[in-house]
């Protein structure tokens, strides 16, 4: 199979094909929206970083208190019909949203509380959209669904932050929330008309009670020590590394001294890199553990460099860097877990993938606020950095890799009996 093919098969399921067209449709309108909602609160609030933290808690507390039973209920119910739930639940979040908005009423307790009600849907959204890749497209393909996934997820980021950062200063933010709401049907609409007879099947298991099924996918993950390694990266480096959507505004509005404008360009640079690592990710035939480490290790160097950056544009460079880097170690991560887990767990265990990757978000967030509130985005992104570093570096001597000239001694030496 040539590279070009390799890098699109899954789209020759046509489950996917719908799939995918509403997705890019919906991501576009929810990056707008998640980057007018940040300028948002900036403007409510009179530039107070901190606040933006706050937003973040907000967004991500439903995961800490919800995120470890979500694989549960997505290993019980049909990922189909609790994904089209999903989306009713955000298009009616994203219309109230608009509402507030246009009508100049709202307050900042109203965009945290929206923001932490949505924040519940897409609690049990994540993993049951994983689980319905998995039956779209099966074992084989799934780390290239995955990878196209990461990619279609972040083309859309060059698309919404781009258009919002030009609406934001022509029409306001209620008509970024207001497309969001709309671009939902495209999604709905994408889900409806899928062949339920044409998913791949999963093999017969006995739907497990919510407490005793946690119980089960954490006790599998202890005995799986390279999935617990991948899991623990993931925790450290959403943690410490992935606080764009407060890191980001701050780094625009506040360090550049930049407008909206600035703010949809540094977003959509970022986005653009990320896209062009995960089209590497989906041309490659199979998930890597190599490309994961590699990727990370891109990631959370640029970050660092970032650190002290004064100009947009060489801003923009290390954030095209930190968007490649994040989506190969994202995507190969993914695809490594799921791939790993048998049927009969797997929602449980992407479920706590993504409770390792967005269950620490109120603690990061509040976090990553209060780095910028005492020493600007150039705190927050050298303590990332830092910290990102050596936690990879650690990861990847413990999952067995040596610098050459150690594994280079290591041959040379006489074997003994």
């Amino acid at each position: 199979m040539t590279t070009a093919r390799r890098t699109f098969q899954s789209l020759r399921y046509r489950n996917y094909r719908l799939f995918f067209g509403g997705q890019l449709v919906s991501q576009t309108g929810s990056w707008m929206q998640r980057i007018a909602l940040g300028w948002f609160i900036l403007q409510l609030t009179h530039d107070d970083a901190f606040a933006v933290g706050l937003m973040a808690f907000a967004q991500f507390l439903p995961f800490t208190i919800f995120g470890l039973f979500a694989g549960v209920i997505t290993d019980r119910l049909d990922a189909r019909r609790l994904v089209i739930w999903t989306q009713l639940g955000q298009t009616l979040a994203a219309a109230v949203l608009a509402w507030l908005a246009i009508a100049g009423i709202a307050q900042p307790w109203m965009l945290y509380t929206i923001a932490f009600v949505n924040g519940t849907i897409l609690v049990l959204d994540v993993p049951s959209r994983q689980q319905l890749t998995y039956r779209m497209v099966g074992r084989e393909a799934l780390p290239n669904a995955i990878a196209l996934n990461s990619s279609l997820f972040n083309a859309s980021r060059i698309f919404g932050p781009s258009a919002a950062g030009i609406l934001l200063g022509f029409a306001g933010v209620g008509v970024c929330f207001l497309f969001n709401a709309v671009s939902f049907l495209a999604v709905l609409l994408g889900l409806l008309a899928m062949r339920v007879s044409e998913f791949f099947p999963l093999e017969e298991f006995d739907r497990p009670p919510i407490l005793a099924g946690t119980r089960e996918g954490l006790a599998y993950v202890r005995r799986q020590p390279r999935m617990l390694a991948v899991l623990v990266l993931t925790l450290v480096l959403s943690t410490f590394c992935f606080n764009f959507n407060v890191t980001l505004p701050v780094l625009a509005k506040l360090t550049l001294h930049g407008h909206g404008t600035v703010y949809g360009f540094l977003s959509a640079v970022f986005g653009a890199g990320a896209l062009v690592g995960a089209l590497v990710a989906a041309s490659r035939a199979r998930a890597s553990v190599k490309v994961l480490l590699a990727g990370a290790l891109v990631f959370t160097t640029a970050e660092l460099l970032l650190a002290p950056a004064r100009n947009e544009f060489i801003a923009g460079v290390l954030l095209f860097l930190i968007g490649a880097g994040f989506t190969a170690w994202s995507a190969n991560s993914n695809a490594v877990v799921q791939l790993a887990a048998p049927d009969r767990l797997r929602g449980r265990i992407i479920g706590l993938y993504f409770y390792a990757f967005n269950g620490s978000g109120p603690i990061a967030g509040i976090f990553a606020g209060w780095l910028c509130a005492r020493g600007g985005t150039e705190l927050a992104f050298a303590i990332a950095g830092i910290a990102g570093i050596a936690w990879t570096v650690g990861t990847a001597f413990f999952l067995g890799w040596r610098p050459r000239l150690v594994a280079r001694r290591r041959a040379a030496e006489p074997r003994h009996a």
